[in-house]
């Protein structure tokens, strides 16, 4: 499978990897916000965000519940309009309300809490719909590369089978061969395993891990402290729309420099 630039991973499951793999990043950012602020009505919940995402990075965006982490990756793509400052994709601004827009989102693969799978199309089907119908790839060829994806994220054996007869790690594998069908040049995690059984969470997480192994550009909005210990280049912290901190993440767990980004360390590592 290809993953950004034509580089190929190879899924191992249940594989067990050591550090980020070094050197992966080109330094050319792929998506920068420049002053960002969002709000909706009063609530504020960006507030002047810049952040850079180099080509080939995986960063983990973390802090607590209602930081203003996931609707940072849904102004990334356009889902939400910033109301002040720029979000910038490839050099090119991100506009909801441009023709331009459609387009750019085929190159941003996102995957979120819920699966949102097609219930009455097979697994199959729900991964070929948006290549034939968005980037006009024959059905043929939309079919084989669906298949390939199947065996990348471990399950070739449920192609035709319906989604409810999946069970929830298996359905967020799916949603992740969709987007990748796509073959983006950026994925976008909004929580992916938060609706997951524990038991299920390794499964997505050996996936993703994999993704950036093989230099996918990433931005991970996630509670798994170990992965983003394991895998990302950088964490971003973030609370109450500011980024607080940010840096390697063995410097992030081990010295982070902020007050509230070590309470935070100290909540999800320590209990």
């Amino acid at each position: 499978m290809s993953a950004g630039g034509g580089r190929q991973v190879a899924f191992v499951p249940g594989a067990t990897y050591g550090g980020p793999i070094e050197d992966r990043t080109t330094g050319a950012p792929l998506v920068e916000l420049r002053g960002v602020h969002k709000a909706f009505g009063d609530n504020v919940v960006l507030r002047d965000i810049d952040l850079s995402i180099a080509t080939g990075e995986a960063i983990v965006i973390a802090g607590p519940s209602g930081s203003g982490k996931s609707t940072m990756l849904r102004c990334i793509n356009g889902l939400e309009e910033v109301n002040s400052g720029s979000v910038l994709f490839e050099g090119a601004p991100v506009d909801p309300g441009s023709k331009a827009i459609r387009l750019m989102r085929a190159d941003i693969g996102m995957v979120f809490q819920q699966f949102n799978l097609f219930p009455h199309k097979s697994v199959l089907d729900n991964i070929v719909l948006a290549p034939v119908k968005v980037k006009g790839i024959e059905p043929d060829v939309a079919r084989a590369r669906a298949r390939e994806l199947l065996e990348t994220v471990g399950i070739p054996e449920k192609a035709d089978a319906s989604p409810a007869d999946l069970s929830g790690g298996q359905q967020q594998r799916v949603a992740i061969a969709r987007a990748l069908a796509m073959d983006p040049k950026l994925m976008l995690f909004v929580e992916p395993t938060s609706a997951l059984d524990p038991e299920m969470i390794r499964e997505v997480l050996d996936v993703m891990r994999e993704l950036a192994r093989g230099g996918m550009t990433m931005a991970v909005v996630t509670h798994e402290m170990g992965f983003a210990r394991e895998v990302c280049d950088r964490i971003v912290f973030i609370d109450e729309g500011v980024i607080v901190e940010q840096g390697p993440p063995d410097e992030f767990f081990k010295a982070a420099k902020s007050p509230r980004a070590r309470e935070f360390v100290d909540k999800i590592i320590h209990h």
